[in-house]
């Protein structure tokens, strides 16, 4: 079974930051993480007067750019709905984990990284997949007990968090 997590949060609460440090970790120790992130934007990934550009804007329907360093696939939508998430997961390489970005509304198991200061409301109130939250102030009173709190100015603990949740998971695959 394929282990997936989703890290949500506000825009400026530190998920990439908190992503980054992740991805660093967990592929020091070995392991192989995937990451999709999603986006509401129009997505541009070359200036339009190179080959690949212009190739698909002639009307491909993918253009694969490779080089010895990296590929990347870019899929011209053209007015068909946006790949769900087991489409988009479907597509990726095997891995011992793949992160989801902005999947708020998927019902996945998801860490929230959530600081007052950004002035939105918490979605771990209303959303009982998120599993663990890391924010930058102590526990609420009240949050559910199921719920790991965590703090974000402390990656390491997220990291261990985090490895015993893919743990506890892979035993009960």
């Amino acid at each position: 079974m394929q282990q997936i997590l989703g890290v949500v949060g506000t825009s400026g609460s530190g998920k990439t930051t908190l992503l980054e440090f992740l991805l660093a970790q967990l592929a020091a120790q070995g392991l192989k993480v995937n990451v999709i992130k999603h986006s509401h934007h129009d997505l541009q990934f070359e200036p339009p007067q190179k080959d690949s550009a212009r190739l698909r804007a002639a009307g491909a329907a993918e253009v694969m750019v490779g080089s010895p360093f990296r590929y990347a696939i870019i899929h011209e939508l053209r007015g068909a709905p946006e790949p769900t998430l087991d489409e988009q997961l479907a597509r990726m390489s095997p891995a011992d984990l793949t992160l989801l970005e902005g999947f708020k509304s998927y019902p996945i198991d998801k860490l929230e990284v959530f600081r007052v200061a950004c002035g939105r409301a918490p979605l771990y109130p209303d959303d009982e997949h998120v599993v663990a939250v890391a924010a930058d102030h102590a526990r609420p009173d009240g949050v559910r007990d199921s719920l790991a709190w965590l703090d974000l100015n402390q990656p390491q603990q997220v990291l261990a968090w985090l490895l015993t949740h893919l743990k506890k998971n892979s035993s009960n695959a």
